[in-house]
């Protein structure tokens, strides 16, 4: 019996003037894996769309609606509840040859190319590299590399923006855990570990109260392959545990953002957020 727990996410934008139309897509419901049993999740919109679902390629449920009613304020609420298992004892502890056999290569291509969001840099290459010639196995590597990323990046709320590559973040030593992640994702990369970007949720307090609802926290951790995807939070330099919610995978945050879109009409546009999580049992 795993952790159950309700989410109330609260997100939009606020329009600087009328909008005549505007088209997004919401990616903010858990997905059903074999550690996270989705009992029930609904999707309301204000004013109220035209919608429809679908997964995406990398198996994300996405829900695209179109609103075209003039408006100045548009609401997305995401409520879900969920049972979250044990993610504990995971890895076949591959070999560094078994990740370098050419079928391998093609298969995990996508996770291992290293595009310019997550690109580490050449100072972040060279520790992931030394790590990996110490370390025996990959999954050993990935545990040292990620633990350096926390001891030299701090996380610091506000310090970038959604743009800000990762190359950049390692300079200026300060991310949030999207940045701590594609820091993650490209050190991990250039020495041939594959890595995908998850997309999800956290409870902040490590001893929740059942029935109490807290502020809750969008959040970004990665999984590397080792013979299954394997959990890793950099933020807080140890595995996701069963207060971590998964939304979505993806190759960088671009894969898997909560809410996008475009609009018609003037002025500019602010996001609202706010996670609410409750643990029921």
């Amino acid at each position: 019996m795993g952790r159950q727990l309700r989410i109330v996410h609260h997100t939009g934008y606020r329009y600087a003037g009328t909008v005549t139309t505007s088209h997004n897509e919401v990616r903010m419901t858990p997905r059903a894996t074999r550690d996270q049993q989705v009992q029930a999740t609904r999707i309301d919109i204000s004013p109220v769309a035209w919608t429809h679902s679908y997964l995406d390629y990398w198996g994300t449920q996405v829900t695209s609606f179109e609103v075209s009613e003039p408006h100045t304020e548009l609401t997305v609420v995401a409520t879900s509840t969920i049972e979250v298992g044990d993610r504990t004892g995971r890895g076949q502890g591959l070999s560094w040859d078994q990740l370098r056999d050419p079928r391998f290569l093609d298969e995990q291509v996508e996770m291992l190319t290293i595009t310019g969001h997550v690109d580490p840099g050449p100072e972040l290459r060279k520790v992931a590299a030394e790590a990996a010639r110490r370390s025996e196995l990959p999954s050993a590597a990935a545990a040292t590399i990620i633990s350096a990323i926390r001891e030299r990046v701090a996380y610091v709320p506000g310090s970038t923006e959604v743009n800000t590559s990762a190359s950049a973040v390692w300079e200026r030593r300060a991310g949030v855990c999207q940045d701590l992640v594609h820091l993650g994702l490209g050190a991990l990369r250039s020495v041939g570990i594959p890595a995908r970007y998850v997309s999800g949720y956290v409870m902040p307090s490590v001893r929740p109260v059942v029935g109490e609802s807290r502020i809750g926290e969008s959040h970004a951790w990665l999984q590397y392959w080792d013979g299954e995807w394997v959990g890793l939070d950099p933020t807080n330099d140890g595995p996701p545990g069963e207060f971590h919610v998964e939304i979505g995978v993806g190759r960088d945050y671009f894969d898997v953002p909560p809410l996008k879109g475009v609009y018609s009409g003037t002025g500019s546009s602010e996001l609202f957020v706010q996670v609410e999580m409750t643990l029921l049992s």
